[in-house]
Formats: C-alpha cells, structure tokens, sequence
C-alpha cells in the first residue's frame, strides 16, 4: 500500500472535517436506506462517516476503517459527540478487508483510491464484501483538471510538485479521470451496472478563498507533502517558502476562483 500523500498534519485535518455526506458524497445519497450495512474506507477523522451513520439508522450499522489508529481515536470521539451508537471504526487495510464475503450493502470509499499503489486490487476486495443489491461509491479528486484564477506562477508549481510527491509516493493524483478504467479491470462492469458521474468543490466567497489558501499554504510547507519533497529532492525549503507564499496571493483578489474536479463512480452489484 502507497504511503499517505498528505499524512495527518493538523492543516490536513482540519480540511477533512469540512467534508460531509452532503458536499462530498451526494452521488451516493440516493442509495442510502434506513437498515442498511456501510462500511466507510479511508474514513479519517469520520465527518462523512457520521453522517452516514445518521442516514441510515437507527437500525442500519456504519463501519469506518482506516490505517490510522489515532485518527480513527478522533472519529470514535466525534461519534460519542453526536451520540450515535450505530457506528464503529477499526483499523484495517483495504487490501485485505477483515469481513466475510456479502457483509455489506454500500462499501464507500471517499479520496481513497489516489493513494493507493494497487487500486484495481482495493476494487476487487471492496466487492468481495458488498452483498448482491448492493453499491461500491468511490470519489476521488483530479488534480490535474483543477484550476483557479487569476494565473499565480506558484500555484502552477505548488501542482506540479504535488501531482510529483503523490506518484513518489506509489498514487496517482489524477485519479478522478481513471475511477471507470479502473473498475472495468476489477471486473466490476461484469458485477453489475457502472453509473459514472462527476462534482465539483468551489470556492469563490472571501471566507471559502481565504480558508483554502490557508490550509493549502501550511501543507506546502508542514505536511507528509512537504517532508517528502524535502527527502526527495523535488523542492527546497526555499521553494516550498515561495509557493506557500503564493497562495494568500491568489487569495487576495475579491475575483479569485478555484474549482477541484472529481470522478464519481457508483457501482450496483447484482
């Protein structure tokens, strides 16, 4: 298994609290029934997780794995704080999922698959354990179909530098674009129907602009990111200065306008 792009920096988490059902997996929303079994993939700090488990109780179980144990120890305590006693989270490996065959009706993955070295392989085993009737969700950001205005030079190489980490690190950054080939090699066409689509990440108000480029301007230079450009030798702390430094640029603009692409991809088992 790859090595986490981004690791678990607190800007990182502070970004993956932002993500809900509703703005990172509406795709998904439609198939949701109350009693249903999900299992949550690369759940992290368990925002998308909870909401999950909410839309499918009371009777219906959520199951949030992740290869982070102490991530997973801040979902657990965002599921005491809502108090939903349908979920529970684990560690496991999306390789070789703990679970028998069928043991689950929606098996969901959300930003996963760009990490992973082997994602045909992670499709293949998140089918082993959906049950016929079920669906497979998987979301995943394109960074190369990402763009912003107005034109900042650093931005272009905060892209190229990340889009060099991430494969560095054994993913592929534009992975939104190869979520249906990659599910027609795992054979999934033969399990049952491909629904293909995409969504979109905006931001354009001063708070959303202001926020994103904060966040992405203390990942540049504090993150898994960083350290493995660093140990790399794809940047300096010269350069990782400079390009963070751009980012409150872009940012300053009452015109400034970034849009993050993904691919959808929802697969009903038969």
């Amino acid at each position: 298994m790859a090595g986490y792009t981004h690791g678990h920096h607190a800007a990182v988490l502070r970004s993956h609290r932002t993500r809900t059902a509703a703005n990172s997996a509406g795709y998904l929303l439609g198939e949701l029934r109350p009693g249903q079994r999900v299992l949550d993939v690369g759940c992290g700090p368990g925002t998308i997780t909870a909401d999950l488990a909410g839309l499918v109780g009371p009777d219906g179980r959520v199951t949030g794995i992740d290869p982070s144990a102490e991530v997973l120890g801040q979902a657990a305590a965002l599921a005491a704080e809502r108090g939903l006693d349908n979920l529970s989270f684990e560690t496991a490996d999306v390789y070789r999922l703990p679970y028998p065959d069928a043991s689950f009706d929606v098996v969901h993955a959300h930003q996963v698959l760009q990490h992973l070295a082997d994602p045909v392989a992670a499709l293949r085993e998140m089918r082993r354990v959906t049950a016929p009737g079920g669906v497979i969700a998987v979301r995943d950001a394109d960074y190369a179909a990402m763009t912003w205005y107005p034109e900042v030079p650093e931005l272009d190489e905060w892209l190229a530098l990340y889009r060099a980490v991430a494969r560095t690190s054994g993913g592929e950054p534009d992975a939104g674009r190869r979520l249906l080939s990659w599910a027609r090699a795992a054979g999934l066409a033969e399990a049952g129907e491909l629904v293909p689509s995409s969504g979109t990440w905006t931001y354009a108000t001063d708070a959303e602009r202001a926020w994103w480029s904060e966040s992405w301007a203390e990942r540049t230079v504090r993150s898994n990111t960083a350290a493995t450009a660093l140990a790399e030798g794809l940047a300096t702390p010269a350069d990782l200065e400079r390009i963070a430094a751009g980012w409150p640029r872009w940012a300053a603009r009452p015109d400034s306008w970034f849009a993050v692409l993904h691919g959808e991809l929802l697969v009903r088992v038969s």
